[in-house]
This record gives structure tokens, sequence and C-alpha cells, in this order.
């Protein structure tokens, strides 16, 4: 009874400390890290070596926890909800974080107020893909063969960054593109290969051992620059759109109270694992770049995108419920 009592009363003179010294004995605990999505995606293999770093680092475990549904808001709720102090971030990404609040109606959680963006980890670009034999090698070919017929692109379902990137696409491009939408990208890449459909925008790691073994070909990346991992495959700006700049980004919020100080901690134990060179092989293995920003640029990246992505689902005609 006593030792509770004496836990009881530490507890609140932690409580009574000033953010900033809390933010030095931080972490305090075992740190958890949301991912709603799968195992296996780009987002759950990013948050991993991130994990691992941060566990050296802090000294205590950091780790990863796969939440997913309903496109990533059944795993973003529970860290809305969370405990505002370090111990729960989410791994989240443009995808559903940006791409969301514009595809349903009603979220049960603010994308901006209830989440604290508190560190970038990387880009990772998407690449336009098609069969070695089809009847365009090259972005410019491909809009030549649309002026003459319908083409058709399958995304891994309807609002999926999939399906909107081939509608911007088609929007600079002044070209008909019929969309097929599947239950997902793995089923959408078996009908590619099959002949079914003429074409998907899909992430690079996804595919890189069907580029490298030339069952597929990269028409474009959809990112401003070439990507490291394949320097060879051009950029749709080089191929002419020259407005077109989407790599999705990766990164890490917390509950949107959780103090600044503490913000600002992790803010900088993760930009400065990020300059390690095994992380960056790490990275680069997966297709993604790593990227370091200060959560005040990252709150304003989301920003942009937000407004980005909601100009872009409402000419998709795209909603969930």
């Amino acid at each position: 009874m006593v030792r509770l009592l004496w836990l009881s009363v530490i507890a609140c003179l932690f409580a009574l400390l000033p953010p900033a010294l809390q933010a030095q004995d931080f972490p305090t605990k075992t740190v958890r890290i949301l991912v709603p999505q799968t195992p296996g995606g780009a987002s759950d293999a990013l948050a991993r070596v991130v994990a691992q770093k941060l566990s050296e680092k802090w000294a205590q475990p950091v780790v990863v926890e796969n939440r997913a549904g309903a496109g990533g808001n059944v795993g973003m709720e529970v860290v809305a909800q969370g405990a505002p102090d370090g111990h729960l971030l989410l791994m989240s990404y443009a995808g559903s974080h940006a791409i969301n609040p514009a595809l349903y109606k009603r979220l049960p959680f603010d994308p901006v107020k209830d989440f604290a963006p508190v560190a970038t980890l990387a880009t990772l670009p998407f690449v336009l893909v098609a069969k070695p034999d089809a009847p365009f090698k090259t972005v410019s070919e491909l809009v030549t063969q649309a002026g003459k017929g319908t083409l058709t692109f399958g995304s891994a379902g309807n609002g999926s960054v999939n399906h909107l990137l081939g509608v911007m696409f088609a929007m600079n491009t002044g070209t008909r593109l019929t969309h097929v939408p599947y239950k997902g990208a793995a089923p959408a890449m078996q009908d590619l290969m099959g002949g079914q459909i003429n074409m998907v925008f899909t992430s690079l790691p996804s595919v890189a051992g069907l580029l490298r073994g030339g069952q597929l070909r990269g028409l474009a990346v959809t990112s401003a620059r070439r990507s490291a991992t394949f320097p060879d495959i051009p950029t749709l700006a080089e191929s002419g759109l020259r407005q077109f700049d989407v790599a999705p980004w990766f990164g890490l919020f917390a509950p949107g109270a959780t103090p600044p100080a503490i913000i600002r901690k992790i803010n900088q134990d993760v930009n400065e694992l990020l300059t390690h060179k095994d992380v960056i092989e790490k990275f680069n293995s997966q297709g993604a770049d790593p990227l370091a920003r200060s959560p005040a640029e990252f709150a304003g990246m989301l920003r942009a995108d937000l407004a980005t992505w909601a100009d872009v689902v409402k000419t998709s005609g795209a909603q969930i419920d």
C-alpha cells in the first residue's frame, strides 16, 4: 500500500515537471509505432528499420504493431485517441493521411487537429509499368496510343493512390483512360501480366523483381527525380508532364496534444538516424529515399497534400462511403 502511494506521488510530480524536463527523460517505457496497414508493405518495412535504430538509441523497446482496416482509418483512430506522451506513434503516409479525408465522408478523427506531425522518414515514388510487348515503349508513345482508342489501367481499388495517379495522368495528358479497380494491388498486377489491362501505377518496391527480371517495363517514375534504385527509368516530367511530381511521403505522427518538446526530441533523433549509412541502404533497397524535415515543414507538406488530393479525388468521383 505504501509502495503504491509513493508511485502515485512520483507520477504526480512527474506530471508537474516542465515539458522540456520531461522530454529529457523520454522515453520512460516501451514506445509503440502503430502501422495502419498489413505487414510486408512499405509502411511496415520502413517503420521496422526506424524502430530498431530508435530502440538502440533510447535503450527502450520500440515495437511495431500492425492495425489494418478501412484504408488505414482503424489504426489512425487508435493513435488519435491515444495518450499524448510520445509513447504511441503512428506510421502514416500520404495515401491514407492526405487522401482519406477527401475519400470518406465521415472520419472518426480530424487528420490535422488530432495528430501532431513528428518526423518525415522517406518518400517513395510510384512507377508506371506495362508489359514489355505493349504497343508503346515510352510515355509519349502511350499518349499517342491512347488517342487512337481507350487504354485501361488497373488499381488497388477506387480512391487508392494507384487509381488517383491514373486520374492525374489522364488530366495532364488530355487522354481518356478506363479505370479497372481491383481488390488490392496484387490482382491488378496479375491481370497486367496476363494482358487483361494495359498498365498500372504501382510502388517501386512491389515490382522491383519484375523490372529487374524483364517481365515488366518501367515507363516512368512519378517523382521529380529519377529513382536511385532504377536510374534508367525516366521521370514523368522528363517525359513531357512538367508539373507531375508525386512521391508519397511516409512519416511519424503523435496524438495531437503531445508536448512540443517531446515531438522535437523524437524529430531530432529520427533525423539523426536518417544519416546513418545502413539506414540509407535499407531504405534504398525498398525504393525509398530518406527525407528529414522539421515538424513544421512536415505539417506544411500535409496541408499542401490535403488540398492537392482533394482536387484529384473530386475529379475522379471516387467515394468510399
